[in-house]
């Protein structure tokens, strides 16, 4: 789903104001908790970051089995 700077806005309102209920143009969702309102809104700032092309690059931690 193409998600736009407005409804990002949206969410982030709702977090600041305590709401559960988020209107967007044309739906609206009811959410149970913070956690699942924070889910949805990393997931349209990833989108929109990487339609940017401005996303963060990957890191990856390096294991080993011998001891230093």
């Amino acid at each position: 789903m193409a998600w736009t700077q407005a409804d990002i806005d949206a969410l982030k309102v709702s977090i600041a104001k305590g709401e559960k209920h988020v209107a967007f143009a044309d739906r609206s969702t009811t959410y149970r908790d913070l956690d699942e309102i924070l889910k949805p809104l990393q997931l349209m700032e990833a989108e929109m970051a990487s339609a940017a092309g401005t996303s963060r690059p990957r890191q990856y931690g390096v294991v080993s089995s011998k001891a230093l």
